[in-house]
């Protein structure tokens, strides 16, 4: 089968299409004729070396989610046969033809929603609900700063906040307002040319929001503790910023009696990340078949030209989730 591999870390060029052994199937796992494939910063790291060659459960390559048509199962498998549609995070091997996902991370793709469509969900979507409730907790009626509100994560966060009937504050650069704010955005941000702590006080009577999502680091914190109010949550799932020279206004900690979180899910362990994958499935599979919520892709590149894929990425312009297609031309 055709895979995406590099024999060097580097710049998207060191990415080239090469013949790769099928992956054998395992006890718990479906064999996936992918239709869609999900390109993570993650992968991004993966590719300039951040992760080393490490083995992340599935394979040494890279690639974090699929969706596809199940043509093989495991013994041990149950809920899945054969022909099912299914969507859902692997642990490496995503960028190939075909890929191995163990069933406790892979969901049934509603009717009504496109495998190439179901490719941009289960990254973004289950990262969004973990930040937003199992840690933050967010509630209706709450307020919620989500920041790169444009990204894969981003616009996933905006819709399920915003579903959960939260009041939703949002930043990205200003060229991408009208697309945010159609994720469901109640007060957009544009980070370029305004404050968003400034503005956040402004529209909340200096009370501040209840939670921050966070996917940019050091730059942010200050500013971001400084926006939670009395009770407030912070979760930082990125470090699009960098993670050094940051100040923590430890008095705003201690007196406003806030909570900060940090989330990854490539590093954890199966368990933690098929728990994850079941409570995003359990509370939104509903919605997402309903059309409450919706994949946000920005673009679709052949497998093999999964290098086009991550310069696109790392040059920012992308809202929502850019795809690779096997098979595409």
């Amino acid at each position: 089968m055709q895979a995406i591999v590099f024999d060097d870390f580097g710049g998207p060029e060191v990415l080239v299409a090469r013949e790769v052994p099928t992956p054998e199937v395992r006890p718990h796992d479906l064999l996936v004729r992918n239709a869609s494939i999900g390109v993570n910063r993650a992968d991004l790291l993966h590719r300039k070396g951040a992760y080393g060659r490490a083995y992340f459960g599935d394979a040494d390559t890279m690639g974090l989610e699929i969706a596809g048509a199940v043509v093989a199962v495991g013994p041990l498998v149950r809920g899945f046969a054969v022909g099912d549609r299914v969507m859902g995070i692997v642990g490496g091997g995503a960028y190939a033809e075909l890929s191995r996902i163990d069933h406790r991370m892979a969901m049934h793709v509603p009717e009504g929603l496109g495998l190439v469509a179901a490719g941009a969900v289960a990254e973004v979507f289950v990262t969004a609900h973990e930040a937003l409730f199992h840690l933050a907790n967010l509630q209706a009626g709450e307020s919620v700063l989500i920041h790169a509100a444009a990204g894969g994560v981003g616009s996933a966060a905006v819709q399920l906040a915003k579903a959960a009937g939260a009041r939703v504050f949002c930043t990205a650069s200003g060229d991408k307002r009208d697309a945010v704010l159609g994720f469901g955005a109640d007060v957009f941000i544009d980070y370029r040319s305004e404050d968003f702590a400034a503005v956040v006080a402004q529209a909340t009577d200096s009370k501040g929001v209840d939670v921050v999502v966070d996917f940019i680091g050091a730059p942010y914190l200050e500013r971001n503790v400084r926006s939670l109010a009395v009770g407030g949550r912070m979760v930082a799932v990125g470090l699009l910023g960098g993670a050094q020279g940051a100040t923590l206004p430890m008095d705003a900690v201690l007196y406003r009696h806030l909570r900060i979180f940090g989330t990854v899910m490539k590093s954890r362990p199966p368990e933690v990340k098929q728990a994850m994958v079941q409570r995003f499935a359990e509370r939104w599979l509903p919605a997402l078949a309903a059309g409450a919520i919706r994949p946000v892709i920005d673009s679709t590149y052949p497998l093999a030209d999964a290098a086009l894929a991550h310069s696109r990425m790392e040059s920012g312009v992308n809202v929502g989730k850019i795809l690779l297609l096997p098979g595409a031309a």
